[in-house]
């Protein structure tokens, strides 16, 4: 059975795109590739504004609550 993988952390994510960036800064890559390149960007990039909404939201919830810690469900906005 295969093992299921566990999502990156934010900062690792964030690292991944810092490093595509410079591979595409460096213009020493073929069209095809940096088209390749942008498009993992792109996906990266989207995931992480994705990511940090939610964390926002979470602080959100909190901060609603006067800053106490009070167990309530998340439901992301669709």
């Amino acid at each position: 059975m295969a093992k299921e993988s566990k999502p990156e952390t934010f900062e690792k994510s964030l690292e991944s795109l810092e490093e595509l960036v410079r591979e595409l800064e460096a213009g020493d890559k073929g069209l095809d590739e940096s088209l390749a390149l942008f498009e993992k960007g792109v996906t990266l990039s989207k995931e992480l504004s994705k990511r940090l909404e939610d964390a926002k939201t979470k602080v959100e919830a909190l901060s609603k609550e006067g800053g106490k810690l009070v167990k309530k469900p998340f439901a992301a906005e669709d």
